[in-house]
């Protein structure tokens, strides 16, 4: 995708006035240098896409990640819990079974 200004390298896929474009698009204001860096970054990516584009296979199952691993988690355990008294012993203030707290608000809910 050359502009014939013959400021990319041989064989870039993405020039600096597409990164300008993307730039512009994204509301980035970019100096000639991030231009020239980005450009050159992203064709580093598109050329590490294109690699692993050619070494998937049908045969290869699809990952999220290279470890299979299944639940690791504990099992869930139902447990008695705090009854509402015990829960709000140590509270300051209690309304209707509830924390009592200071309104923030300057309209009453």
């Amino acid at each position: 995708m050359s502009d014939g200004s013959g400021s990319e390298d041989a064989g870039s896929t993405i020039s600096r006035e597409q990164v300008a474009h993307l730039a512009r698009l994204s509301r980035l204001a970019l100096s000639d240098d991030e231009l020239d860096l980005y450009a050159q970054q992203l064709d580093s990516i598109l050329a590490h896409v294109a690699q692993v584009s050619e070494v998937a296979a049908d045969d290869v199952p699809p990952t999220a990640h290279p470890a299979a691993l299944a639940n690791v988690l504990r099992e869930d355990v139902v447990k008695p819990g705090l009854t509402t008294e015990e829960a709000l012993s140590g509270a300051p203030a209690v309304e209707q079974d509830r924390f009592a707290v200071p309104q923030i608000l300057g309209e009453e809910q």
